[in-house]
């Protein structure tokens, strides 16, 4: 297939995918186009639709099958942002593949059809691909998809003429209809045959996706100005909204050291690859209240493609992690062919998405140190839409209080200032202290004194630094027992 060339002229390996279990392969793509150019312009596949071009919607929804542990795992994601070279080595469902051969309709479409959950149709596509993946993962497992888990895992598709209701219905409904089924044995056979070979040696190649983590280091020295990718959640932005070229490209997701996840007796070792859905899972194994915060960390579709390592580096100021991660005294792990160095997270930052890497470094591993006795880990997204939205104000509070005194204070805090910050000055005005009021009004303002938050379209620097003080005092109210002052506290109750 002859795809229109970039004004960057590139030498790109064929890309090898599974869709409807057979093998497709697909040359002289460049290495940044997105998969949505891909399956829209270039295979014909419109039933893929394009509504924000920054993963935000999820009209553009599909489902990738990827082996993990021996098993196949589902996972529904943007194209819009993905590019096109990271599916490599997968297996692919778009819209257009679910129906069986005789046009039985699968579980996912049904039910929307049946419970009346599509009205001007243009976001129904990537309604029923999320559907599909959450069949897949959950319904075909023998799991019941309860109303929360719907919403949680819907959060990243928006609909204007619904109101949700019957696409949540519909979520409920598939597993009671005639099942269909993956043959998965049969995938797992392809893809192993599938699964890429080693890019190291082929050094002209634009798109370079490295399988083990000495690959990457020797890539990486090789190429300092190569753009790194992982997810690509926000370098996928700088090409749909930029429009952006990159000559090279390195993308470190399918090493494999930094696939994993090791859980250590001080703490867990999350390689940059991990994705956030699968690093947030295991954060709230260990500390369970996370979980809310967890699912607010955008929508699902954004948490299966991008990587907890990516979040990091990119160093956004208002990138939810990063808050977090200070609070729990996170470390980074950097790395190159000289060596390695461990430094806490927050020295990782210089200025607005600058960082202290050597251009032969990346970021290997994220430290987290686990739970421990006393804890008093509490964390606070402020945005404009619940679900789905990016923070104008994030802050993670974690204490230790001794005998009524506080003995050590941990502070992260998101969207007030250049890069993700520590409140070191908050957290000198807190230890020692006596946990009374008196002492956290007098710590509301060393925090609010503490940044100079800028304006933009999510919030004023007024607005950020009255929040700031105003998320400390309920952290006060919520260890004095008062559950009633958020809305997740409040539980709806039908009219007698």
């Amino acid at each position: 297939m002859n795809l229109t060339p970039s004004p960057v002229q590139h030498s790109v390996k064929t890309i090898r995918f599974l869709r409807r279990g057979e093998v497709v392969n697909l040359g002289n793509v460049p290495p940044d186009r997105t998969l949505l150019d891909l399956l829209r312009e270039d295979l014909g596949l419109s039933g893929t639709k394009e509504g924000c071009g920054e993963g935000d919607c999820g009209a553009c929804t599909v489902v990738l099958g990827q082996v993990e542990g021996g098993a196949l795992r589902f996972r529904a994601i943007n194209s819009c942002i993905r590019l096109a070279h990271s599916i490599d080595g997968m297996a692919l469902w778009t819209v257009e593949d679910l129906a069986a051969p005789d046009g039985t309709l699968h579980p996912a479409q049904q039910a929307m059809l049946q419970c009346h959950a599509s009205q001007c149709g243009f976001c129904t596509p990537g309604f029923v691909m999320s559907l599909f993946g959450m069949y897949e993962n959950h319904a075909r497992q023998g799991q019941p998809i309860t109303r929360t888990l719907a919403q949680e895992e819907l959060s990243g598709n928006l609909c204007r003429c619904t109101g949700y209701r019957p696409i949540l219905d519909a979520a409920q409904h598939m597993a009671s209809l005639p099942p269909a089924f993956v043959d998965t044995p049969d995938l797992l056979s392809k893809l192993e045959l599938l699964a890429p070979a080693s890019r190291a040696q082929e050094a002209d190649l634009a798109y370079k996706l490295p399988q083990t983590l000495a690959e990457l280091l020797q890539l990486r020295a090789a190429h300092p100005k190569a753009q790194l990718v992982a997810g690509c959640t926000d370098v996928g932005l700088w090409v749909t909204k930029q429009h952006r070229q990159f000559a090279q490209i390195i993308d470190l997701t399918q090493v494999a050291e930094l696939r994993q996840i090791s859980e250590l007796p001080q703490h867990l070792l999350i390689g940059a690859a991990v994705t956030l859905a699968d690093a947030y899972a295991a954060l709230v194994q260990g500390r369970p209240q996370l979980h809310a915060f967890a699912s607010r960390f955008a929508g699902l579709l954004v948490r299966n493609s991008g990587t907890l390592g990516g979040n990091v580096a990119n160093g956004s100021p208002i990138g939810d992690s990063m808050p977090l991660l200070i609070a729990l005294g996170a470390s980074v792990v950097l790395m190159s062919e000289n060596g390695q160095r461990e430094l806490p997270l927050e020295v990782l930052y210089t200025g607005y998405r600058q960082n202290v890497m050597a251009a032969d470094e990346v970021l290997a591993f994220i430290k987290v140190p686990q739970p421990e006795a006393g804890e008093m880990l509490k964390i606070y997204k402020i945005s404009k839409r619940y679900d789905d939205d990016i923070s104008a104000v994030c802050l993670a509070i974690n204490l230790h209080i001794d005998q009524g005194v506080v003995a050590r204070a941990s502070i992260g805090a998101g969207g007030v200032a250049a890069t993700p910050a520590r409140a070191v000055q908050t957290e000198a005005a807190l230890t020692g202290q006596p946990w009374t009021l008196e002492t956290v009004q007098r710590a509301i303002a060393v925090l609010r004194a503490e940044f100079t938050p800028l304006s933009d379209m999510r919030a004023s620097s007024a607005y950020r630094t009255e929040v700031l003080g105003n998320l400390l005092q309920r952290y006060w109210l919520e260890s004095q027992g008062m559950q009633q002052i958020n809305l997740e506290s409040f539980v709806l109750e039908a009219k007698a």
